[in-house]
């Protein structure tokens, strides 16, 4: 690759990147301000509902009650906010000319202005026309808005991104380090991380290798200190591409292998089909050297039985040594027959879990593929009702494959010690929040009502990412053995000063005893029985009873057919 090729190449990547990482969320003076004109026009029930909506970033229902709210024409100030919330909405669901056509509505004396400027702006970005964002985002400048309202870090970073695409680099350059003075006093890892790359590519550019090199070091190892695998993957690239364009191809090779090792870290299904065979030959092997230290000991302790045997000091140690050596291979028997069950065991039990994943794998795929005939056939139609359920049909069954996937992966590493545990103090109702935002579509899709009723004094002394494995494995069964208009919710129950049970509770289909007890059984690695209640391949829910155990918690299940479900964890507490 060419060294003009390979900046082009980035500067596409990184600006989007580093854009989709400056989008503000709606700010809390906007909220606080909502939520006191919601109790000024009470009787304003759809601003009401397109106001709560709009908070909880639920932008189908914020579109739908705005537009109820907007045809009545009663109240100009209620209009303004109305039209900023559908402005706002259809650009996260990017929609942008909607958005453009909503926010041009919405008069110059609206009090959050500045805000409407802000979203132009970045939507103008989006559709590359750099010209129109400049615009806005000076606009955005000049207000008088109070600065915490919005990141002008973010601005001034916006602005160089547009300035360098129009290659005026001056200007780019003197805006990207307007941003950097800013963003090295703030705690966003991957913010400054791209605009460290947009800075090297400034300077990369215009063939300025020397300016440039240092700030892609700097992104590089600044990435070392994120979980973000896309962010490592870019870094790591980059560094490659220099590597080379320097003529050190040694050092080029290294990066070029880092980089794919972060690009293949999660997703790669080969590895973990790899890792899983690897492991059950290892056992194996292990076993049959075992088998045949025993063998050897045997042999030996038959030769040393024989010279006795022919010793001749009598009959009674004849008979005495008989006796023995029958008694020590019977027992021996035991133990290589003990050994080789379990061994059978737990090979049937890796052949049963690959080719259930196997089914259900090409069941997702083929799924995939026939909806994906069918997203064809109604792109020409122009069925747009059609093509979204299409589309959600088509993230539904990408998402159930990939936490499958991700589950199998965590399984492996936990059951060859690979996986890394970092016991912390954790917010425990931030981290339900985040979990409650992941499933929001879930939830939506089957309308049911969700409650965060979490102490928020409660703190947990465990490992936060195997929580977080554990919270969405059980809300994800909740939600999947859940009906239409079905609630569910988190809870915790004080139990003393060292540990607290963590509790989801769904209203579902609940499940017998026998399941419970079935479910619990911790050598039962599979749930697709016959006759059994349970659907699916059990491994998430083992996976959950494994990180609990080693989190120092327990765990238990309390439910009723057709009443709901309880999944109980008793979890240590932050001292």
């Amino acid at each position: 690759m060419s060294k003009s090729h390979f900046v082009l190449v980035l500067l596409f990547i990184l600006s989007f990147s580093s854009l989709s990482a400056q989008v503000q969320s709606t700010n809390d003076a906007l909220n606080d301000i909502l939520k006191k004109k919601a109790v000024h026009f009470k009787n304003e029930i759809n601003f009401n509902k397109a106001q709560h909506f709009f908070i909880k970033k639920e932008w189908d229902s914020t579109i739908i009650y705005s537009i109820k709210q907007i045809s009545l024409g009663s109240n100009k100030e209620l209009t303004n906010y109305c039209r900023f919330f559908r402005g706002c909405g259809y650009s996260k669901l990017s929609l942008f000319k909607e958005a453009q056509t909503e926010l041009h509505l919405i008069s110059k004396d609206f009090s959050f202005y500045p805000l409407v400027n802000k979203t132009l702006g970045q939507i103008s970005l989006q559709l590359k026309d750099y010209k129109k964002a400049i615009y806005y985002f000076k606009e955005v400048q000049k207000s008088a808005l109070p600065k915490e309202d919005y990141k002008i870090s973010a601005i001034y970073s916006n602005l160089g991104i547009c300035y360098l695409h129009l290659d005026q680099f001056s200007e780019a350059e003197e805006y990207f380090f307007k941003s950097l003075k800013l963003k090295e006093k703030e705690e966003d890892l991957l913010s400054l991380i791209g605009l460290y790359m947009n800075i090297a590519n400034l300077y990369y550019v215009q063939y300025q290798d020397k300016k440039a090199i240092p700030y892609f070091e700097k992104a590089y190892v600044l990435s070392k200190k994120t979980k973000d695998f896309d962010q490592k993957e870019y870094t790591a690239f980059n560094m490659a591409m220099v590597e080379e364009n320097r003529g050190n191809f040694k050092k080029a090779l290294e990066y070029r292998k880092e980089s794919e090792q972060w690009k293949d870290s999660l997703n790669n299904q080969n590895k973990v089909w790899a890792l899983a065979n690897y492991e059950k030959k290892f056992a194996v092997a292990e076993k049959q050297k075992q088998i045949k230290v025993l063998e050897i000991e045997n042999k030996l302790k038959n030769s040393q039985r024989n010279g006795l045997f022919f010793s001749a000091i009598g009959l009674l140690l004849i008979l005495t040594g008989g006796v023995y050596l029958y008694a020590q291979k019977v027992k021996n028997s035991k133990i290589i027959l003990l050994q080789k069950n379990k061994l059978d065991e737990l090979n049937a039990a890796k052949d049963q879990l690959f080719s259930i994943v196997s089914h259900d794998l090409r069941s997702s795929v083929n799924a995939l593929k026939t909806s994906n005939a069918k997203l064809s056939a109604t792109l020409e139609t122009k069925n747009y009702d059609e093509l979204n359920q299409l589309i959600i049909q088509n993230s539904s069954i990408a998402n159930g494959t990939y936490s499958l996937l991700d589950n199998l992966l965590h399984w492996a590493l936990l059951q060859t010690k690979q996986l890394y545990f970092h016991k912390e103090s954790v917010h425990l109702y931030s981290i339900i929040q985040q979990i409650e935002y992941n499933y929001k579509p879930l939830l939506l899709d089957k309308a049911i009502t969700f409650e965060n009723l979490v102490s928020k004094s409660i703190f947990l002394f465990v490992d936060l990412d195997s929580l977080k494995i554990v919270f969405r494995n059980l809300l994800d069964n909740a939600i999947k053995f859940s009906n239409q208009n079905d609630e569910i919710k988190f809870y915790t129950k004080e139990i003393d000063s060292e540990f607290c049970e963590v509790i989801i509770e769904d209203t579902g289909i609940g499940m017998s005893q026998n399941s419970i007890d079935e479910l619990l059984q911790d050598n039962d690695l599979l749930s697709k029985k016959e006759n059994s209640e349970i659907i699916g391949t059990g491994l998430g829910l083992q996976l959950c009873k494994q990180m609990i155990k080693k989190n120092g918690g327990t765990f238990f299940i309390e439910s009723e057919i057709n009443k709901g479900t309880k999944m109980i964890m008793r979890l240590p507490k932050t001292k």
